[in-house]
């Protein structure tokens, strides 16, 4: 099963096709071309892309990707989703700056610390007497000045910080548990409903999630009762701090129970991963299995897409060898 991240309206169709397909590159990297036509072709495991995109759209909201949160949310809990989205960003920021430094970035280390002290107060006074969307405004400022940073600059799909603001806050839309139907399912709930639909606990299931999708897949996945040979994570924001470890349900988060192995992996110029060892913040399950990160380096354009992850021959590698381990779930194309 296939699980998005942040974006717009997806075609669950192509999208799937497209997922297969860059699966199948990295499958001839990692020496298993033997297994493309199965991928493309079915045989080998039949998939399905969990698509909830359109549960993100409200028909009455007016100019939410330019003032992302202003028109969607709206009302007494702009305040929240502003000190979301500070948190998350300085999250990114902090991030950002570390790995810098790390390995002697100066330029995006300086990056990074003007975009930090761009960053609004959180809570300040001034919050009231600002127009609503304001605050994002100042916020989607901050992620163009950070979109600058030389390793950043030429790998991401966003050129400035308002769409991919308007983005990111789907995170906070999904962590703020509201958005309640006429049946007073909230909006995370709806999402995990959907990802789980048409799943059979009695065949063995394997994730590939990306971006929020790892935020999805990991809660969806509590109280899961059939097996989970592998879950893959990709361009994961979980072990982002305040702003998405310490949301996380349950608390303190853990590895869901049926979990057998967990691959989580990362680019050092995607800006949505905060923290990108979550072996340091999540328990194991009592099977004692936590997450093992690795980190790719795919360069060029746009290196956030699940399609640049999936092509990487470590990743592709073990989730083919897990494939061929035996048949999977079945699942329906929406």
């Amino acid at each position: 099963m296939f699980v998005h991240g942040i974006g717009g309206l997806r075609d669950a169709a192509e999208e799937r096709r497209e997922w297969l397909n860059a699966l199948a590159d990295g499958a001839r990297a990692a020496g298993h071309a033997d297994v493309v036509s199965g991928l493309t072709q079915g045989w080998l495991a039949e998939t399905r892309f969990a698509d909830y995109s359109d549960l993100f759209t409200d028909p009455d909201a007016q100019g939410a990707e330019a003032i992302p949160g202003a028109g969607a949310l709206g009302g007494p809990e702009d305040r929240q989703d502003t000190e979301f989205m500070t948190a998350f960003v300085r999250a990114l920021i902090d991030e950002v700056d570390h790995q810098a430094r790390e390995r002697g970035d100066r330029r995006t280390a300086a990056v990074a610390e003007d975009a930090l002290a761009q960053l609004p107060d959180e809570g300040g006074e001034d919050d009231e007497e600002q127009g609503v969307g304001e605050p994002f405004r100042v916020l989607g400022r901050v992620l163009t000045t950070l979109l600058q940073a030389p390793g950043l600059r030429g790998s991401t799909q966003w050129a400035s910080g308002l769409p991919l603001l308007s983005h990111l806050s789907q995170v906070g839309r999904y962590l703020r548990r509201r958005e309640a139907d006429g049946d007073r399912r909230t909006l995370d709930a709806r999402i995990r409903e959907r990802v789980l639909s048409g799943t059979d606990p009695d065949r063995p299931l394997i994730v590939v999630s990306h971006s929020l999708g790892t935020v999805v897949a990991f809660e969806a996945l509590r109280g899961y009762e059939g097996r989970v040979p592998l879950l893959v994570t990709l361009g994961s924001p979980l072990a982002t701090g305040a702003a998405v470890l310490q949301r996380l349900e349950p608390q303190p988060p853990r590895t869901p129970a049926r979990v057998e192995r967990w691959l989580n992996f990362w680019d050092r110029d995607d800006i949505v991963v905060g923290r990108p060892r979550l072996e340091r913040w999540m328990r194991p399950n009592a099977s004692g299995v936590v997450p093992v990160t690795a980190r790719v380096d795919s360069g060029g354009l746009w290196v956030h897409t699940a399609s640049k992850y999936l092509r990487q021959a470590a990743v592709a590698g073990p989730l083919v060898e897990a494939l061929k381990a035996g048949p999977l779930v079945e699942a329906f194309e929406k």
